[in-house]
């Protein structure tokens, strides 16, 4: 079996504003075989770049376009993420172009499972179960009262646990607690996570984690900006509750780094970090080292259905970020979108990632 055709399609909202939603913009990649078969990624980054990445002729040595990289490939070849690596350093080795290269390793992992008829969880080492619990994902409303009906949303929809971040938060330590407070009034004993957006300095952040220790916040999330690693391991080391980050970097070197830094909770997303190979890596690394990890899952049908079938085959993978925005990319671009049921999602069990794409989204939002 053979790629035949590298098919690029970047989905776009009429508007797009600027907020934390990376629902309104998505970058979408089918590699077709000559066995008939299609893979299908996706990648979660700025799409026009992700799209000149791979369609970007062949150049000189470890510059090439990912597209023509692909093209008369074995998609059953496991050593193609290294190659797709080592062919784009001298441009790429993190960043976008790990981003991109993210939306073809799902895709050959899609087709992977599709060539074998079994579903992917099956060729990550097995399920460890069928469903994973699910948390919801929320901005902070503008006011408590606004984060409080969030959390009664989040309550009455079954799930047992709930994050909110973004938003107005960071802006004053009062009004940051009274919105914690408001949500952890109505989810009662159910988890809760906060997400506090890149908003702070060290010590700004320990502030925060000590006043809201008494809360129970299962982690605070990237308080710090990514690449204050110094930061990380200044926190990490007197933070009175878990600190989770990670949710942006790539490679299974970004990650052993945040471990070095004392990071409890590891957050890999599967359309940002190099796909489902360098995710899998990262929980064999993070098992070594008595970490956690919880996907970041903020995107489309694609990146949801991918993380399902990596936290089904591992063992300590009973939670996922479940997005509840109202963007139709991620409500309608996959149509068969696992659903919450009683607070978990059920993993797809169809060969592949087990994803259908809905062909009239792709042409309502389709950019020329």
């Amino acid at each position: 079996m053979k790629i035949t055709r590298v098919e690029t399609l970047h989905l776009r909202l009429p508007e797009v504003e600027e907020i934390a939603d990376g629902t309104q913009d998505a970058f979408v990649v089918r590699l077709h075989t000559d066995a008939g078969l299609v893979g299908v990624g996706e990648a979660s980054s700025q799409s026009y770049v992700c799209k000149a990445i791979f369609e970007a002729p062949r150049s000189a040595v470890r510059r090439h376009g990912l597209a023509q990289l692909l093209l008369g490939q074995d998609p059953l070849d496991e050593g193609l993420w290294m190659y797709l690596y080592n062919n784009t350093t001298r441009y790429g080795r993190r960043g976008v172009v790990l981003h991109a290269i993210s939306a073809a390793d799902l895709a050959l992992w899609d087709l992977r499972g599709k060539a074998l008829g079994k579903p992917v969880h099956e060729l990550l080492g097995g399920a460890k179960r069928t469903t994973v619990r699910a948390y919801a994902s929320y901005l902070f409303g503008p006011r408590p009262a606004a984060t409080a009906d969030l959390a009664r949303e989040a309550v009455d929809l079954g799930l047992t646990a709930a994050k909110f971040g973004w938003g107005p938060f960071g802006e004053d330590l009062k009004a940051d607690v009274a919105h914690v407070e408001a949500a952890r009034f109505v989810l009662g004993e159910r988890d809760l996570m906060v997400d506090a957006g890149l908003a702070f300095t060290v010590d700004a952040a320990l502030e925060r984690a000590e006043a809201l220790a008494p809360l129970g916040i299962g982690w605070l999330e990237e308080p710090l900006s990514q690449d204050d690693l110094k930061g990380y391991t200044e926190l990490c080391a007197q933070s009175p509750v878990p600190i989770a980050a990670g949710e942006i970097e790539t490679t299974l070197w970004g990650y052993e780094q945040l471990i070095e830094c004392g990071l409890a909770v590891l957050q890999p997303d599967v359309a940002i970090c190099g796909g489902l190979t360098v995710a899998a890596g990262v929980s064999r690394l993070a098992a070594a080292y008595s970490r956690r990890v919880v996907p970041h899952c903020f995107s489309t049908g694609i990146n949801l259905a991918a993380s399902l079938h990596w936290m089904a085959a591992q063992e300590d993978g009973d939670l996922i970020e479940y997005c509840l925005r109202p963007s139709p990319l991620l409500r309608k671009l996959v149509r068969n979108l696992p659903p919450l049921v009683d607070g978990r999602v059920p993993v797809p069990m169809e060969p592949g990632l087990g994803v259908e794409l809905d062909e009239g989204i792709i042409e309502q939002y389709r950019v020329a």
